[in-house]
């Protein structure tokens, strides 16, 4: 099945599923309800998975194109024989060079000179190619580092795995070095101005004057751990397996950092957007969430932040699936599905969404849900993701390892509020 027929589908199995939950009155008896309820739950789990469906056409549409480019790069080039590798020849080259010194004895006469000149820039300190192990101390113990281009491969991936690493969500600061940062901070919004009685001198007791404060980042630093490989499978695999295994360390980069921003306490960690996130609202139910009480959340961040373009809910997917059932008091649905072809977004009471695996699920005391303004969540990211590649240390094998430096602060509490469930 195609994309468009996908597409096509979803639509379908929305408006159907609609059907079903429209046809429950106050009138229907308990019996037909149910089954018309079971009838809505099919649907929409059928709508599930056309959506994965799409995604992975989408992904692999992606995919696809970015391999035909890889192959387009590595055929010769005006003569040149050389075989081109993903960082321009010298990363694989001197990988297979490398092997070539080992299955000879180590006998670097079994080289060709320019052979002996790629390995020689292999374990030369000095080779652009090589990047030695970077400690406070001196003399960290080196290795190669896998192509350039895979940061940002592994940024797309960490993208895909949480909303709160998406520079088009959250508010996001880069640098260079992690040095502290200071972000000053004002909530002048409980004063205002005063009528003025003619010939009566102004106030100055300082109860007007206005406070400052001030949030700080970090730089946390967090790690994959080593996975290593052994030389048969680098060599024999279809696959490049550097290029394989840095992109599911960078997935695993991904749900770490999602979580930390989102979860952490602020206490040797990011301060995430939940924990930071003010009470808006306290549903009624400990595992139930009402139509009114959404609108009320809505309602509790002032308007001067829901007019900001990064304004939208966050929940998990298990809360979604159950905001799908409710109406408000005039009996239409709160979430609207988009329209793919339009690229317009699915939304909830007009503002968009973004589903946060990381969030609680439907129980008691939990937060289940945000709305606000996320420009006033701030991730501090230092330098891009970094998969470094030990060859020597773990000869004959290799190992692989994912580093990620960032902090997360929320600047305004005001600005993103939470929907907590009953205690019980």
């Amino acid at each position: 099945m195609s994309l468009t027929e996908l597409q096509e589908k979803r639509g379908r199995l929305v408006t159907q599923a609609r059907e079903a939950l429209g046809e429950i009155t106050k009138n229907t008896d308990e019996v037909r309800a149910a089954e018309l309820d079971k009838r809505h739950d099919d649907i929409m789990a059928e709508f599930d998975k056309v959506e994965k469906q799409i995604e992975r056409e989408e992904r692999q549409a992606a995919i696809e194109a970015r391999f035909a480019e890889r192959q387009r790069d590595r055929r010769p080039n005006n003569g040149d024989s050389e075989t081109r590798g993903q960082d321009d020849g010298e990363t694989i080259e001197y990988r297979s060079i490398f092997y070539k010194f080992l299955a000879s004895g180590a006998d670097i006469g079994e080289l060709n000179a320019e052979e002996r000149k790629v390995l020689k820039a292999g374990v030369d300190a000095s080779a652009k190619e090589e990047f030695r192990t970077q400690v406070t101390t001196s003399g960290g113990p080196g290795g190669y580092t896998v192509p350039v281009e895979l940061a940002n491969i592994i940024v797309r991936s960490m993208k895909d795995w949480g909303p709160m690493y998406d520079e088009d969500i959250a508010t996001v600061i880069s640098t260079a070095s992690g040095n502290q940062i200071n972000l000053p901070t004002v909530d002048d919004t409980a004063k205002s101005g005063a009528k003025h009685t003619e010939g009566t001198a102004l106030t100055d007791d300082g109860s007007e004057d206005v406070v400052f404060g001030q949030k700080r980042l970090d730089a946390y630093v967090y790690d994959t751990e080593f996975v290593k490989f052994s030389m048969e499978l680098a060599q024999d695999s279809i696959f490049n397996m550097e290029s394989l295994l840095g992109s599911l360390l960078g997935e695993r980069l991904g749900r770490i950092a999602n979580r930390e921003l989102t979860i952490g306490d602020g206490t040797g960690d990011p301060n995430g957007v939940v924990t930071a996130s003010s009470l808006g609202k306290t549903g009624a139910a400990a595992a139930a969430i009402a139509a009114d009480e959404i609108i009320d959340l809505l309602h509790s961040v002032n308007a001067a932040y829901r007019r900001s373009p990064k304004t939208r809910f966050m929940f998990a997917d298990t809360t979604l699936a159950a905001i799908r059932k409710l109406k408000d008091g005039q009996g239409n649905f709160l979430w609207q599905m988009g329209d793919v072809t339009t690229a317009q977004p699915g939304t909830l009471l007009g503002y968009r969404y973004s589903i946060n695996d990381d969030m609680d699920a439907l129980a008691a005391a939990k937060k289940v849900m945000l709305f606000g303004d996320f420009s006033k969540y701030f991730v501090r990211k230092v330098g891009s993701p970094v998969i470094g590649v030990l060859r020597e240390r773990f000869w004959p094998d290799l190992g692989i390892a994912g580093l990620i430096r960032f902090d997360g602060e929320l600047g305004d509490a005001a600005a993103v509020k939470h929907l907590i469930t009953a205690a019980s």
